[in-house]
């Protein structure tokens, strides 16, 4: 039988490794943030704490091996993943968005450009950073709008043998550095010209410390407290003609693929809070008697929820696991399960979170027990990085929309016909 979900002694090894380090790093985090007034201090409070994950080489499992990083497979990386977040979200989203920042050099970059932009990132040492520069004030789901008036405001314009880049961005996870002095790279998403966004959409790698970034008031989110997510304005900021990913019009691809990349590392969290939130629920169902006789787990309706959260758990991690698994076998060109995966889950996750808080009661909704951070964690999923609303649902539709679509490639793991970018 072909179908196994038996993970490799490697995988339970990083798996286990994963939930270790988890454990001895980041379950504090919460405590060592607590009463920071701002956003920018709260970062940096966890610096150190990021500084280990790069020392455990978890930042090099995300770039090939070819190039210097000890990356095996998008499975691998959300299977470690989803321990990674266990210990903490806020550290582990700054992680996973300096894979974001990257990503598109990644997979669109020359040779000359992936061994420049990614050395830093390949220390086993340091607390290097990269952003992705994506979202704009205003909103960006309708980022790759072909007319030239909509789209993206963020503009490059070429001069001599330079770029010169303007435009404000928001949401920018990783783009204020640790301490205002940038990542070590941003890739810009803009427009260069005044053409439909398949010529002009392109994405530019851009110094974190390049003259002409200043930052605007930093976003103070309900969840996700030590992850910071800034505005960055770009005022005529110049940088080598020799920057761009790919060519003008390819910010399309590259963007839709980073995302892709992106929805399963979601997924995975998603599932962690899941894990977490029916880890918390079923503690309190097998040692609580509310005044009762026995433990509420003995009533009917306790024990009904519990098994409906543990069933949509479970549905989810094997999701997110097929899901990455298509990546890997398709290079990364069947999109499809990726896109699925980030908002099913993400949605999943608010629900299951909020049927535990309702299996435990108003108590839940105290911070003696750890419901309501999960809760305002969880609802950050399905907004975040595209947003289900906008880019996500948007690309499942261009997916199911194309000619030739096969509903069942996925499921036979099967080539597609049209990978749907």
């Amino acid at each position: 039988m072909a179908v196994d979900f038996t993970l490799t002694p490697e995988q339970l090894a990083d798996r286990a490794a994963a939930r270790e380090f988890a454990e001895k790093h980041l379950a504090g985090v919460e405590r060592l943030i607590a009463g920071i007034p701002t956003p920018e201090e709260r970062l940096l409070a966890t610096r150190p704490i990021y500084r280990e994950m790069v020392r455990a080489g978890y930042l090099k499992a995300m770039i090939p091996a070819d190039l210097g990083g000890t990356f095996r497979s998008v499975l691998d990386l959300v299977i470690v993943g989803e321990e990674i977040s266990h210990g903490d979200m806020s550290v582990s989203c700054s992680l996973f968005s300096s894979g974001l920042g990257f990503y598109p050099v990644l997979i669109g970059g020359s040779l000359e450009q992936r061994r420049r932009f990614l050395a830093p990132f390949l220390a086993d040492d340091g607390t290097p950073m990269a952003a992705l520069a994506f979202s704009e004030d205003g909103g960006s789901a309708n980022f790759d709008a072909p007319e030239p008036s909509a789209g993206f405001t963020t503009t490059a314009r070429r001069d001599g043998d330079e770029w010169v880049i303007s435009g404000r961005k928001a949401f920018t996870t990783n783009g204020y550095g640790w301490e205002g002095e940038g990542p070590e790279f941003f890739s810009v998403a803009c427009r260069v010209g005044d053409g439909p966004s398949d010529r002009t959409l392109s994405v530019i790698a851009v110094p974190g410390d390049s003259p002409g970034i200043s930052y605007g008031p930093s976003l103070d989110t309900m969840g996700h407290r030590a992850c910071l997510s800034p505005r960055v304005v770009f005022d005529e900021v110049r940088v080598p003609v020799g920057n761009m990913i790919g060519r003008p019009g390819d910010g399309i691809d590259l963007l839709t693929r980073t995302f892709a990349w992106s929805g399963v590392t979601v997924g995975a969290e998603a599932v962690c809070v899941m894990q977490q939130a029916f880890d918390a629920a079923r503690a309190f169902a097998v040692t609580e008697r509310r005044r009762g006789a026995v433990p509420v787990i003995e009533h009917q309706n306790v024990a009904y929820m519990l098994a409906d959260i543990k069933m949509r758990l479970e549905a989810a991690r094997y999701l997110v696991w097929k899901a990455a698994h298509r990546l890997d076998e398709t290079a990364a060109t069947d999109m499809e399960l990726s896109n699925m995966a980030k908002v099913h889950c993400s949605e999943l996750a608010v629900q299951v979170v909020y049927d535990a808080m309702r299996l435990v009661g108003v108590e839940s909704y105290a911070d003696e027990r750890p419901f309501a951070r999960m809760l305002q964690d969880a609802l950050a999923l399905p907004l975040y990085d595209g947003g289900n609303m906008g880019i996500r649902r948007r690309a499942i539709g261009q997916v199911l929309a194309a000619d030739g679509y096969d509903s069942r490639a996925a499921a036979e793991n099967r080539p597609v016909a049209d990978p749907g970018r």
